[in-house]
């Protein structure tokens, strides 16, 4: 079986019971290697005790663990969610409803995103930077949108996460999530998944090479552009 891919800490695995790791471990696998659900939903317990193999008990263990790290988080009656818990636990389709616009969102990526990947270029820790290289390199070998999506959301949370910052990070958590549920009215090209040359690849590649070589203003310029030409052909759709 493949290696999961490191997604959570492993600052705490000697916490973890053996039949507690084993589940973690299974998690981390099907993090990775899944396409989850509108929103980032996680299937119910039930479902994922099935996918993995694992009892309930040992199921609960590796989800408090991925909770205590802030990775996901639980509605009572909604589900769990990767990423850390909004302020005020707001449904995502309530908060854009009564909160956002897209054009409001692309501002508010501009802001913080850019000044992100800054902070990332100061802090990063080796552990983030291959996280980073990882997303890039799983989003360019990704065979549908779905899927790349997928690791380009795990991408850009890598680089707020590469702050060291729980404050930062919980502020990109809480704009991610309601960016995730703009409905921006446009549909995806007509290709299974992204073109070789789709645009992201190479503004991905610039940002992880800023980071990595400690270089505050050019990675906050790399993650400037980037979220500028995102715009761009977002907005060019509607």
């Amino acid at each position: 079986m493949e290696k999961p891919d490191a997604m959570f800490s492993k600052d705490q695995d000697h916490l973890i019971p053996d039949e507690g790791q084993a589940a973690f471990t299974q998690l981390q696998a099907f993090l990775a290697q899944h396409e989850l659900s509108e929103h980032g939903r996680l299937p119910p317990e039930r479902e994922l005790c099935d996918i993995l193999g694992v009892s309930r008990g040992a199921l609960r263990k590796a989800l408090a663990i991925a909770e205590s790290e802030g990775r996901i988080w639980r509605h009572v009656g909604k589900g769990t969610f990767l990423g850390s818990k909004p302020i005020g636990a707001v449904a995502p389709d309530l908060v854009l409803a009564n909160l956002a616009s897209p054009v409001e969102v692309i501002r508010a990526r501009l802001t913080i995103e850019p000044a992100l990947a800054r902070e990332a270029a100061l802090n990063a820790s080796t552990a983030d930077l291959d996280e980073l290289k990882l997303c890039a390199e799983r989003g360019r070998d990704a065979g549908s949108w779905r899927r790349y999506e997928n690791w380009d959301n795990r991408f850009h949370r890598a680089v707020a996460t590469a702050t060291q910052n729980k404050l930062l990070v919980m502020m990109f958590d809480n704009l991610n999530t309601i960016r995730r549920t703009v409905v921006w009215g446009r549909r995806r090209e007509a290709t299974e998944g992204p073109a070789a040359d789709h645009h992201s690849f190479a503004e991905h590649d610039a940002i992880v090479d800023a980071i990595m070589d400690r270089d505050p203003t050019a990675s906050e310029l790399a993650m400037r552009q980037h979220i500028e030409t995102v715009s761009y052909n977002l907005l060019r759709h509607r």
